[in-house]
């Protein structure tokens, strides 16, 4: 058994086809499918249920993966070791995002990581939150920049900041001749919210205490994919919706039909933390991440150090 093989056996895992595993490892379909034949024979057990239409992993396949991953991790690490001694922060970053918060935030922290750390190369995903866990799970990723605490042993987290939400309404709203925005008003609002899958709208939903009322009226199941989509429904006139302060910096306050007004809510905000596996060997690159985001920071938003 060695390195090269467990590489194979990932490969097929995350593509569930022989040839584009091949093509991934840059080898012949037979040659990866004899070398994994050579291991299962080896260990005594099928990792992969093959059929002329799907290629499936089997129960103990499905342990021995999460060994799999691991090694190759540390494998990885022992790279990056050797490459530290010269520059602890060379190398690939793998860090994901949730959509609500990238296009935001990463845009002010590219450039600074990039002049502070020049040999280290970020790699970004943009997915929802239940998605980014689960590549961390799979260690396909180093860290990510979340909203929601996680409850899972294995994963840690660095506090960077608290967001406090913004109110977005459309310009002719009856809000429109309220000075003051009260937690009133945000439960009684017309609201429109994010399809599921998006932990924004759950924490709207708990900002607002909409799961505490039914929700009624034609625009009740109206739900946007996308945080952009769902500020065009609220400029088209069809709501009012809770956005993330860093999102107030985005294009669509301009021209848009919108509002924007600030809460002054103690509960009206979001957390915002780099969660990463506590067996992460390369805790130095995250931390400076971590200082390079909240020194790239706006006034909208408070560094929970602070």
């Amino acid at each position: 058994m060695n390195l090269r093989d467990i590489k194979y056996i990932l490969a097929v895992a995350e593509t569930r086809h022989f040839g584009k595993a091949a093509e991934r490892c840059f080898v012949s379909q037979p040659t990866l499918s004899g070398q994994i034949k050579k291991l299962e024979d080896h260990l005594g057990v099928v990792i992969f249920e093959r059929t002329n239409r799907s290629v499936e992993v089997t129960p103990i396949g499905a342990e021995i993966l999460g060994h799999a991953r691991i090694l190759v991790e540390q494998a990885d690490a022992i790279e990056q070791v050797a490459r530290a001694h010269q520059d602890p922060l060379a190398g690939p970053l793998r860090v994901g995002a949730i959509p609500t918060l990238s296009p935001y935030l990463m845009p002010l922290v590219l450039v600074p990581l990039k002049r502070r750390c020049p040999q280290l190369k970020l790699v970004l995903f943009e997915e929802t939150t239940e998605a980014l866990l689960r590549r961390l799970d799979q260690h396909e990723l180093d860290a990510a920049l979340l909203a929601t605490p996680t409850a899972n042993p294995d994963l840690t987290s660095i506090p960077l900041f608290d967001e406090p939400f913004w109110l977005a309404h459309p310009r002719t709203h009856p809000l429109y001749e309220k000075d003051d925005i009260t937690q009133e008003d945000l439960e009684s609002i017309d609201l429109l919210l994010l399809s599921e899958g998006h932990c924004l709208s759950h924490q709207v939903m708990e900002v607002c205490k909409l799961a505490d009322r039914p929700r009624t009226g034609e625009m009740a199941d109206l739900r946007a994919a996308s945080l952009e989509t769902l500020l065009q429904l609220v400029g088209a006139g069809f709501g009012c919706t809770l956005v993330p302060a860093l999102a107030i910096r985005g294009s669509w306050m301009t021209d848009s039909g919108i509002i924007a007004r600030r809460l002054d809510l103690p509960d009206a905000k979001r957390r915002i933390s780099l969660v990463f596996r506590r067996s992460f060997p390369r805790r130095a690159a995250l931390e400076t991440f971590a200082e390079v985001t909240l020194a790239q920071l706006p006034n909208t938003v408070k560094a929970v150090n602070q």
